[in-house]
């Protein structure tokens, strides 16, 4: 799950602040349930450069009625400071660090065919066994590969796949010295 730095900063005093001060439960279930709003159709209306900046805080406003005091201030505080863009991915940035606080690492398991449920599973076990924390993975199709697969999880990638065996196999095989012998 990519999150940009501004927004991951700006959950981490959200999601800090909330657990400070003994509502992080509730706080977290709100933010879901506003990233769900913005994420149904017409949601993203709150971006929409053609209406003004008042407008937008009012539908934002009105997409999380109802919702602690703590994402209400927020919210205000981010078309306060211009920075609204930053509600487009709260709702992904706020499971990362609930994720991350419970040990648990997303990522993306790429293979050239869709994968089953028991494929992942088995996977995500052998990854987290590598990374020493449990994983949760996102298969994504990308039929380049050929077979096997490529895993991006914690900053880091596992490439197990034919195509990197390949890329790999042809980089050694650049940097291997030509055996060139001299003649006197």
């Amino acid at each position: 799950m990519i999150v940009d730095a501004v927004t991951l900063r700006w959950a981490e005093a959200l999601y800090g602040l909330a657990k400070k001060q003994g509502a992080l439960g509730a706080v977290q279930a709100d933010v879901a349930r506003f990233a769900s709003a913005l994420g149904a159709p017409g949601g993203g209306e709150i971006f929409e450069p053609r209406l003004d900046r008042a407008q937008r805080r009012s539908l934002a406003l009105a997409k999380a009625a109802g919702a602690h005091v703590l994402l209400l201030n927020f919210v205000q505080l981010a078309f306060d400071r211009r920075r609204e863009e930053v509600l487009r991915s709260l709702g992904r940035a706020f499971l990362r660090l609930a994720n991350q606080e419970s040990g648990i690492v997303e990522g993306v398991v790429e293979s050239a065919r869709p994968l089953g449920s028991a494929e992942q599973d088995a996977l995500a076990r052998q990854v987290g066994l590598v990374l020493g924390k449990q994983v949760k993975l996102e298969n994504k199709v990308v039929p380049e590969l050929v077979g096997g697969v490529r895993v991006t999880a914690a900053n880091r990638m596992i490439d197990w796949s034919v195509q990197g065996r390949l890329d790999a196999l042809r980089r050694r095989m650049m940097e291997a010295p030509l055996g060139v012998s001299a003649r006197t």
